[in-house]
């Protein structure tokens, strides 16, 4: 049964391009800051484009009464835009126990033109969040092809990324440098997503548009497949993510409009539990950072689903959809923090009408 409630509204902006990425940042005292990223293709004329983007970070302030810069709500400024080559994906280095980031947070940008660049969150105490910019600390190409996914390794010394002629690459990082380490042909189309396992750093999970959703082991070279299942989407795969409390636990997102929760307690022969078509293709799946059963997922075009996956023996189901999104619904994730445990805050952004959104979904009341 699906309920359908209406969300709390925080805030809402428009982005200078078609926006397709958000990620609040998980690190301390930061978890109010989020990026967006854009891509927009400028057509030149029958044989010549131009793919632009931009980076931009935001401070969410739920409580304040300050409309800031930039925002036709309260509580959202803009703190920092730049322009560059048109970004597929984003991801802040990991935090936590075990991470090895570095003092400031991480920026990774994945972008068209097959460049993976690692940015420096600044921040100057003195001035708050007005101090707040990005910083870039290390730019490599790693291939010809389009970069579209970005995960970095719980340990936050290597990176992989996903690529648009099907091969995934891993990119060692030190300091101030990246390198790619290895590269392989992963699939026969596009390689949408590639996503370290969080409890097994050495596996690395990637989905395609040839329906192909595997596992690698890393710690041969080139990576040999632990499992290839071809059979379970009938279109391609777009997502990958993982339960941060349940080692067992595999969620996968495709084309088909289907979420798939998956037992990958045998890592060579993966069981498919449960699914539920959410009625759009699945473009990214987000678990909640304090509850352990609930997930929000970006569902093209239809909206954003709040959904629980549930234990073993229960089913999945749509606790919430948020419609209030124009055009394809591609860049979600959910605020990190202590604020955060107390009420869930979601940002989220849609393609083509360019709109940025900062909301709390009522169905989970006080987390």
């Amino acid at each position: 049964m699906h309920t359908y409630i209406h969300a709390m509204e925080i805030a809402s902006c428009y982005l200078e391009g078609n926006a397709d990425a958000v990620e609040f940042c998980p690190h301390d005292p930061f978890h109010h800051i989020f990026a967006a990223a854009t891509y927009t293709l400028h057509e030149k004329g029958e044989s010549e484009s131009h793919r632009a983007g931009t980076i931009s970070l935001f401070s969410c302030s739920p409580l304040s009464t300050d409309s800031g810069d930039d925002a036709s709500n309260t509580g959202l400024r803009l703190l920092h835009r730049e322009e560059m080559p048109g970004i597929f994906d984003i991801k802040w280095s990991p935090a936590g126990e075990g991470s090895g980031s570095a003092c400031q947070p991480l920026l990774a940008l994945a972008d068209v033109d097959g460049f993976l660049s690692i940015r420096e969150l600044q921040a100057d105490v003195a001035n708050g969040d007005k101090g707040i910019s990005l910083k870039e600390i290390c730019n490599e190409k790693v291939s010809s092809s389009m970069c579209l996914y970005v995960d970095w390794r719980q340990s936050g010394d290597s990176l992989s990324v996903s690529l648009s002629d099907g091969s995934v690459s891993l990119i060692s990082f030190t300091e101030s440098e990246l390198k790619v380490s290895q590269s392989w042909a992963a699939h026969k189309f596009e390689s949408w997503t590639t996503n370290f396992d969080i409890f097994n750093p050495h596996l690395l999970y990637s989905g395609s548009d040839d329906c192909c959703f595997c596992c690698w082991d890393t710690r041969q070279n080139p990576s040999l497949p632990v499992f290839r299942n071809s059979k379970s989407h009938t279109m391609g795969v777009c997502c990958v993510s993982q339960s941060t409390s349940n080692p067992n636990m595999l969620l996968t997102g495709s084309y088909d409009e289907s979420l798939r929760v998956w037992d990958i307690r045998s890592s060579s022969k993966p069981l498919t539990e449960k699914s539920i078509c959410l009625g759009g293709g699945v473009w990214r799946i987000k678990p909640h950072p304090y509850i352990s059963d609930i997930v929000i997922a970006a569902c093209m075009h239809n909206g954003f689903s709040v959904v629980k996956v549930g234990g073993e023996r229960e089913e999945v189901l749509v606790l919430e959809r948020y419609e209030k999104h124009g055009s394809l619904a591609y860049g979600v994730d959910w605020m990190k923090g202590e604020n955060a445990r107390n009420d869930s805050i979601v940002a989220s952004c849609s393609f083509y009408d360019r709109l940025l959104r900062v909301w709390k979904p009522q169905c989970l009341g006080k987390s």
